[in-house]
């Protein structure tokens, strides 16, 4: 690294200094401006020593609405814009955040989230900075999972995908537990769905119930809360986005106190919060103090907070399209505030859609809400849903390769890699179950039953920043993605039972190269809407 930057150097004319920690091997560098950490803290130590009120007076200089920091958007939409915050708008939001929850130095949180990221910001520098809480750094990336269970946070944030994965995990140790574990799990599971978010929200229970509970936490839950780190968590949170219904009772079910956020990198994350005994899985909350919402004629969520962004860096355009004279930011997304308070968000409001023709002309068409109900399931890892413009909804869909090649090990299913997996009529049928799951509940819904899926196909690799499909905190590029798989969208809807396809992949190492595979589309059996079944 070091080599790297003196090679670079001529091209950096304002680089004076280059420090290196380890100076093994640097006996003859002689570059200017080069110098070990300890030559560097005992310069300090003396220029401290003569001028003793040096940092006092350097911090004093600095004021509220200084810039402390950039962070970058994730590039859903388009290119990544560096997103200004101030120190004022940083930790005005964490020290709402803190006392919304009642947060005090006792807190214990681990430093696992990319640095770049604004939620690592908040919840490792500005919230400590705030409460005094405790923040613990894992040992490295690889060691995530078992510190988390080694310093058993009381004060934890993770975007769905983490939930979603730790879920999985457990469903596939349960799948290859002995029978007896496996009844005693699902029978006290059964008692927590039904008794745990009760419980959670402060509902009056039965003694005979709460009874029953107490005995699955011994024997079930507690177990499980310790296994997945989660023994001491007062209060976890889930934002970025939606979260799948089960998939969050799921883990209130077993007395983990999870809630959903609202927020972005351009509002310092917290907009709206869940107040404890009023979580709910289809709202992300109430707005918290000093954030105004209210809805423009659209449908878009307009946002005032003393959390908003300063600018985007050097993109005043950028910055006067979601930043209006009257201070209101633009969030893109759509939603409404129910009659108890909370916002419901629907999806982003570009993506907001009508079908077109057919039985369900003009039918409302939210892609991510359906996205998100196919997630639920462990087999399902992504999902792409089309169907704005269009006379019906298709969907593509990227298996889990864990959890469905652990399914196919148990039923004793050969494979080699994921295209073959991915490709068996078993694994179809195992995804179409879970495609008409999600109809049946989408036939209950008065706004969204005409979403219901009617095709789909399962993608012969899986989705990856990499290749340009997800962002690089892995959120779908759904426009990308029709772009790049146009003519498996053609197929779709023209009918086709099955597509041949090459695909331009990138490998870890930086090569290149080509996937190609023939991919069956399926059916899905759609079930009428709840006002026409009445």
């Amino acid at each position: 690294m070091l080599d790297t930057a003196l090679e670079i150097r001529p091209q950096c004319p304002q680089l004076e200094h280059i420090l290196f920690d380890d100076p093994r091997g640097l006996r003859n560098y002689d570059a200017p401006g080069l110098a070990g950490l300890k030559e560097v803290e005992a310069a300090g130590k003396v220029y401290c020593e003569e001028h003793p009120d040096f940092f006092q007076e350097q911090v004093e200089q600095g004021q509220p609405d200084d810039v402390a920091a950039m962070f970058f958007t994730s590039g859903t939409t388009g290119n990544p814009k560096g997103v200004v915050h101030t120190h004022y708008t940083l930790l005005n939001r964490a020290q709402v955040g803190a006392a919304f929850d009642k947060l005090t130095e006792r807190e214990e949180v681990l430093a696992y989230l990319p640095p770049a990221w604004i939620g690592q910001n908040i919840f490792s520098y500005a919230q400590w900075l705030a409460c005094g809480y405790v923040v613990n750094c894992p040992e490295s990336s690889a060691t995530v999972a078992i510190d988390l269970k080694e310093i058993g946070p009381t004060y934890y944030f993770a975007p769905p995908r983490i939930f979603e994965g730790m879920l999985t995990s457990v469903m596939i140790r349960m799948e290859d537990a002995s029978a007896v574990k496996r009844a005693l799990f699902h029978r006290f599971m059964d008692v927590a769905r039904r008794v745990g978010p009760r419980l959670m929200d402060g509902q009056s229970v039965s003694l005979g119930e709460r009874l029953l509970y107490a005995l699955g936490d011994v024997l079930v839950y507690g177990p499980l809360r310790n296994n997945l780190g989660f023994s001491r968590v007062r209060v976890a949170y889930t934002a970025g986005e939606a979260i799948g219904p089960d998939l969050f009772t799921f883990y209130r079910s077993i007395g983990i106190n999870l809630k959903q956020l609202y927020g972005s990198t351009e509002t310092a994350v917290f907009v709206c919060l869940q107040p404890d005994h009023e979580v709910r899985a289809d709202t992300v909350g109430v707005p918290c103090e000093g954030v105004e919402i209210k809805l423009s004629d659209q449908g878009e969520i307009l946002v005032r907070s003393p959390g908003l962004l300063k600018e985007y860096y050097k993109n005043p355009k950028a910055t006067a399209e979601v930043l209006d004279a009257e201070g209101w930011y633009h969030t893109s997304d759509a939603g409404f505030i129910d009659a108890n308070g909370h916002l419901k968000i629907i999806d982003r409001v570009k993506d907001v859609g009508r079908l077109k023709g057919g039985p369900n002309d003009g039918a409302l068409f939210a892609p991510k809400y359906v996205e998100n109900k196919l997630k639920f399931f462990s087999f399902i890892k992504e999902a792409v849903a089309f169907g704005d413009g269009r006379d019906k909804v298709c969907a593509m869909i990227n298996i889990d390769f864990e959890a469905v090649g652990n399914w196919a090990e148990r039923r004793g299913l050969p494979y080699a890699g994921y295209t073959d997996l991915a490709g068996k009529p078993e694994v179809y049928a195992l995804i179409q179950d879970c495609v008409e799951k999600v109809n049946a509940d989408l036939s209950r819904d008065q706004m969204l039953s005409g979403s219901q899926i009617h095709r789909f196909l399962i993608l012969h690799k899986e989705l990856d920043a990499d290749d340009g499909e997800l962002t690089r905190t892995n959120k779908v590029r759904r426009g990308f993605i029709g772009e790049k798989y146009a003519v498996l969208v053609e197929a779709l809807y023209g009918g086709k039972n099955e597509q041949y396809i090459e695909t331009q992949v990138k490998f870890e190492d930086g090569r290149t190269g080509v996937i190609s595979a023939t991919l069956r589309i399926a059916d899905a059996k759609t079930f009428a809407p709840m006002q026409a079944a009445a």
